[in-house]
C-alpha cells in the first residue's frame, strides 16, 4: 500500500518561489564590481529570475543546455542561479582563478552555450573567446559597456537581455532528478572533472544545510557568503537562504579584511562563511581597526583545516562561535559540521573547546567510514586512521561525461582524505592521502604540524610537506611566511613545537618564503613546495 500524500518534485524553482511568497521584502545587499552597493529583495530577485529564464528560452536554447558564469557574489549572479536551473537549463559556475588553458578546457568540455561574465573579466573573456567553440552568446552582467563592445565581438548585455523576457513566465515542472548545476573540481591532477548536481540533490542538501546541527540558516540571520558562488555554489547558501528567508550580503570582488569587516559592521552580519585564509585577513584588520565584530554570532569555516588558534581568537576576542565544517565538490559540498552533543555539556570547558577542533559529525543524508589499503573497514575509535569513504543523497555517482568510469568502491566514494572517526561520528581529517608524511614507517600529519605553526605570533602562514630523507624515507619540512614586521629564527620556530607534539614529529628544518603557492580555491599547492624543496634534506 502506498502512502496517500501529495507528491511534488523537488525543484530549485520552488526555493525562489517560497522566498518570493513568504520573504519577499527581505533585503539582498549586493556589492557590484565597481564597488557600488545595490539593495534589492527576494521578490525582485524572483521577478528578475523569471524574466531572465524567459529571455534565455527565447534564445532557442535546448533543455539541459549548459550556461556558464564567470562572476563574483552579486545579485545578478543570484538571479542567474535560479533563472537557469528553474527553466530547465544547467547553471555552470566557473572559477575565474584557473589558468586560461583550464578555463578553455572546462567551458568547451561542458559545452556551454551561453557565458555570463562580470566586467572584471572582460579582458579574460576577450582572450578566450576565439577558443570557446561551443559558446553562442557572450553576456556581460550589467548595462552596455563600451570596453566590452570593443574587445568582445557580438557581446550582449544582461540588463538589455532581461528586458526581452516575460515577467509572467511560469516555472516548468519536470523530473526532480534532472540536472540543475555543474561545478568542476580544481584539477590538482590532470584536467578538472565536472560534478553534475540534480534538483533533488540540491533541495535535499538545502534541507540538511538548514538543520541546526549543520549551518542552520534562519529568517533572523544576516548571511554573508564570503566563499565564492563559483566555488561549489557558495557551499549551497544561495539555495538554503531563500528556503529559510535569510537576508543576504553578497560581498562582490573585494574579499580583503577591511572590506569584509566594514560589511559586517554596516549591515549587521550574523553569519559568515569562508576559508581560513580569508578569515585570517579579517581577523588582522579587525584587530588593527578596533572593530569588535559586534553583530557576528558565528562563522562557518571549511575548504581547509581550521587552525585551533583561529577558533580560539574568534571565541575569546569576539565572542563568535566557529563551526568547523568539511565537504567536497563531489558532495555538493557539505559532509560534516562540528556541533556538540547534549552529553558534552558536562565536559570541562577546555575539553569542550578541544572537541570543536575536529571537522564534526555527518548530518542525516551522509554516511562516513574509514578503510585500510585493502578496503577493509576500520574501527571508529577516534584513534585508527584510514582512507575516508562517503556515500549519501547528494554525493556524486560519476563525473560529468565520464559515464564509462566507475569511480565508486562498493557504492562508496573515496574522498582522498586520511581521517579518524570516533564512536559518536566525529571525524578528524589527519591529512590528504598524498600529503601525509611517512617517516621511518610511522605516519606524521602535516595538518597537525601546520596548526601548531600558524599559532606562532610571528608567522603569517605556514605549510608542512614531506621531503625525501636518506635514512627516514621522509621528514617534515616547515615552509613559513613571516608576519609583517617580524623576523623569527628557525630555532625559535622549531622550539615552539616542543611539548605540543612528539619530539620525533618536529620538522627537521624551516624554510622562509614570501608567499605560499595557492590553487584557484585558495588551497596550498603542496606539490609545488615538494618539487621546490625535494633535495633540501638529501645532503
Amino acid at each position: 500500500m502506498l502512502g496517500q500524500m501529495m507528491t511534488q518534485p523537488l525543484l530549485i524553482s520552488s526555493l525562489i518561489e517560497h522566498a518570493d511568497r513568504y520573504h519577499g521584502q527581505t533585503e539582498i545587499i549586493s556589492v557590484e564590481t565597481d564597488g557600488f552597493v545595490t539593495e534589492t529583495n527576494w521578490s525582485q530577485i524572483a521577478g528578475n529570475a523569471r524574466k531572465l529564464a524567459s529571455a534565455l528560452t527565447k534564445l532557442g536554447l535546448e533543455p539541459q543546455d549548459r550556461i556558464g558564469t564567470l562572476a563574483w557574489n552579486n545579485r545578478r549572479h543570484l538571479e542567474i542561479y535560479f533563472a537557469t536551473s528553474g527553466a530547465g537549463f544547467v547553471c555552470h559556475t566557473i572559477n575565474p582563478r584557473l589558468f586560461p588553458e583550464q578555463l578553455t578546457y572546462i567551458i568547451n568540455h561542458a559545452q556551454d552555450r551561453v557565458l555570463f561574465f562580470d566586467a572584471t573579466f572582460i579582458p579574460l573573456v576577450a582572450a578566450l573567446q576565439e577558443h570557446l567553440t561551443e559558446v553562442r552568446h557572450f553576456v556581460l552582467m550589467g548595462p552596455r559597456n563600451d570596453d566590452a563592445v570593443s574587445q568582445i565581438p557580438g557581446v550582449q548585455f544582461f540588463d538589455d537581455l532581461i528586458e526581452t523576457g516575460d515577467a509572467g513566465f511560469q516555472w516548468p515542472s519536470f523530473d526532480e532528478n534532472t540536472a540543475s548545476s555543474l561545478c568542476y573540481t580544481s584539477g590538482t591532477t590532470g584536467n578538472p572533472k565536472g560534478v553534475l548536481y540534480s534538483h533533488r540533490s540540491t533541495v535535499l542538501h538545502s534541507f540538511a544545510s538548514n538543520s541546526r546541527d549543520v549551518i542552520g540558516f534562519s529568517a533572523m540571520d544576516v548571511v554573508m557568503p564570503v566563499v565564492p558562488m563559483f566555488h561549489v555554489n557558495a557551499w549551497g547558501s544561495p539555495y538554503a537562504c531563500p528556503m529559510s528567508g535569510s537576508r543576504m550580503i553578497l560581498p562582490g570582488p573585494d574579499l580583503h579584511g577591511e572590506a569584509l569587516v566594514k560589511l559586517i559592521d554596516t549591515y549587521g552580519v550574523t553569519l559568515a562563511m569562508g576559508v581560513p585564509t580569508i578569515w585570517q585577513g579579517l581577523l588582522n584588520y579587525a584587530a588593527s581597526s578596533g572593530s569588535k565584530l559586534a553583530s557576528l554570532q558565528r562563522t562557518v569555516i571549511g575548504g581547509a583545516a581550521c587552525p585551533p588558534s583561529m577558533i580560539e581568537t574568534f571565541r575569546e576576542s569576539y565572542g563568535v562561535d566557529t563551526v568547523h565544517a568539511w565537504g567536497m565538490s563531489e558532495m555538493s559540498p557539505l559532509g560534516t559540521a562540528n556541533h556538540p552533543l547534549a552529553k558534552h555539556r558536562a565536559l570541562p570547558l577546555e575539553d569542550q573547546h578541544k572537541l570543536r577542533e575536529s571537522q564534526g559529525r555527518p548530518c542525516y543524508g551522509v554516511e562516513l567510514k574509514i578503510v585500510d589499503d585493502d578496503g577493509n573497514d576500520l574501527p571508529h575509535d577516534g584513534e585508527t586512521q584510514g582512507d575516508l569513504m562517503v556515500r549519501g543523497h547528494w554525493v556524486l555517482d560519476r563525473y560529468f561525461l565520464m559515464q564509462e568510469q566507475d569511480i565508486l568502491q562498493d557504492g562508496w566514494f573515496a574522498t582522498g582524505d586520511v581521517a579518524t572517526l570516533d564512536p559518536d561520528g566525529y571525524m578528524t581529517i589527519r591529512d590528504r592521502s598524498k600529503d601525509i608524511i611517512k617517516s621511518g614507517g610511522e605516519w606524521i600529519s602535516s595538518v597537525e604540524l601546520e596548526n601548531i605553526a600558524v599559532a606562532h605570533p610571528k608567522l603569517a602562514s605556514a605549510a608542512v610537506v614531506g621531503v625525501p630523507h636518506p635514512k627516514w624515507d621522509e621528514r617534515p619540512l616547515l615552509v613559513a611566511v613571516k608576519a609583517e614586521g617580524e623576523n623569527p629564527s628557525e630555532g625559535e620556530l622549531l622550539a615552539f613545537f616542543e611539548g605540543k607534539i612528539a619530539k620525533w614529529q618536529i620538522p627537521d628544518k624551516v624554510v622562509f618564503i614570501d608567499a605560499l603557492p595557492l590553487n584557484a580555491t585558495g588551497k596550498v599547492l603542496k606539490r609545488n613546495l615538494r618539487a621546490d624543496f625535494n633535495e633540501i634534506l638529501s645532503g
